[in-house]
């Protein structure tokens, strides 16, 4: 099919739509029925289904981020499933309010068919951000129940 946009430009345009902080375009990239796994979020959902929910959650990150993302590092490996792209990169993060810098890793598996993306698990480092942000307390307190 030409003018489908391959897995690799489909996790360029995710990646860029990120750093530019356009959340909201995001779930446009994901097909309808899409699933995507946050296999290491400490306490939200690991597992949000469909463009709907997605778009929600990429709101609900607009609205609250108090980072700023800048993709570094990145290499994206095609695998020999023609859907399927792996990629490793490192945010440089800016935290708004604390005002800290670093860098935290990250690898998603893309699953993309017709220019979409039907599935991606994700590895991000959230323990980093949550200590840039100086929120460690309540990230203890929320998996203890307390």
């Amino acid at each position: 099919m030409s003018g489908t946009l391959s897995p690799r430009e489909v996790f360029q345009k995710l990646i860029e739509g990120i750093a530019a902080g356009r959340f909201t375009e995001l779930a446009e990239l994901y097909a309808e029925d899409a699933v995507v796994e946050t296999v290491f979020e400490p306490v939200g959902p690991r597992r949000i289904e469909g463009r709907a929910a997605l778009k929600e959650r990429f709101a609900l990150v607009s609205a609250r981020s108090p980072v700023e993302l800048t993709p570094v590092n990145v290499t994206v490996r095609e695998t020999d499933d023609a859907e399927v792209v792996v990629a490793e990169f490192d945010y440089r993060v800016r935290h708004r309010v604390t005002g800290r810098t670093f860098e935290a890793a990250n690898i998603q598996v893309l699953r993309v068919r017709d220019g979409l993306i039907v599935s991606s698990r994700d590895f991000h480092d959230h323990l980093a951000l949550v200590v840039a942000g100086g929120s460690l307390p309540e990230l203890v307190a929320a998996l203890d129940g307390t």
